[in-house]
């Protein structure tokens, strides 16, 4: 415990001078800050309010309303023709909206495309990010890195890189194995890792629990929730959430003809 001065020692400050004064902190040059502020956000937070999306053959989804806390996992649950798909793409700014809106990390959709895609990334999404079959699980981490650094990547110890991606999703398999010989499980985790390269604030997954016994399914979705305790939000659409329950959010989606003959 300190001890108050004795009545022989003189006061540090005198009050016929000025008290000292703190250094004033400098500012960032302006070139810094707006740097700083396109940083990803560790963990975007979503927020949809009536969002819908009409094509020339009708709904695709329709009032879609839900919220996701940053650094949460949640299931994307509907039958098939909900528009889970086409919702993840929505998200993630690679498909824009023809109503409601969303905000993804802060950004705003539809007026902030580009913005969101800088801090969304998808995972496994059949028809837009499946791995190549022929490629080894290294090849499509070390390609994802080269998208992502160029040259300047490729400078960086690549081989302790690849194991590091797969070790922060849980991906045990030989880095030498083809996409082809993974099993549904462990490709969906390569999809995460190869979505985590840019560190991304959100991750987007489609049809999670797709060909999985329900066990394999819990063990799925709790690897989503240990790699979302890292600080990155996760949603992941799936058929059914049985498997998700006490591991994330579930949000249902209601097929738009169904939700048209409740109005009618």
């Amino acid at each position: 415990m300190a001890s108050s001065p004795s009545l022989g020692e003189e006061s540090v400050h005198n009050s016929d001078e000025d008290p000292p004064t703190e250094p004033e902190a400098e500012e960032p040059p302006p070139e810094e800050a707006a740097a700083e502020e396109d940083l990803p956000p560790r963990g975007a937070g979503v927020e949809a309010r009536g969002l819908s999306l009409r094509g020339p053959r009708g709904w695709v989804y329709r009032d879609v309303t839900f919220e996701v806390p940053p650094g949460e996992v949640a299931a994307l649950v509907g039958d098939a023709g909900s528009g889970r798909t086409s919702l993840l793409l929505t998200l993630g700014g690679r498909m824009r909206p023809t109503g409601g809106t969303a905000v993804v990390g802060g950004r705003r959709l539809p007026g902030e495309l580009r913005a969101v895609q800088r801090i969304a990334a998808l995972g496994l999404v059949a028809g837009v990010t499946e791995p190549d079959p022929a490629l080894t699980v290294a090849e499509h981490v070390s390609e994802a890195i080269d998208l992502r650094e160029g040259l300047l990547g490729r400078l960086r110890g690549r081989r302790r890189r690849i194991a590091a991606a797969l070790d922060r999703v849980g991906l045990e398999v030989d880095p030498r194995m083809r996409a082809q010989d993974l099993l549904p499980d462990e490709a969906r985790l390569l999809g995460v890792a190869l979505a985590l390269i840019g560190d991304p604030g959100l991750v987007l997954l489609d049809d999670l629990d797709d060909g999985l016994p329900v066990d394999a399914q819990q063990a799925l979705w709790r690897r989503l929730r240990e790699i979302a305790d890292t600080g990155i939000t996760i949603v992941a659409a799936c058929h059914d959430a049985t498997a998700a329950q006490g591991l994330a959010e579930i949000v249902r989606i209601e097929h738009p003809r169904t939700m048209e003959g409740a109005r009618t």
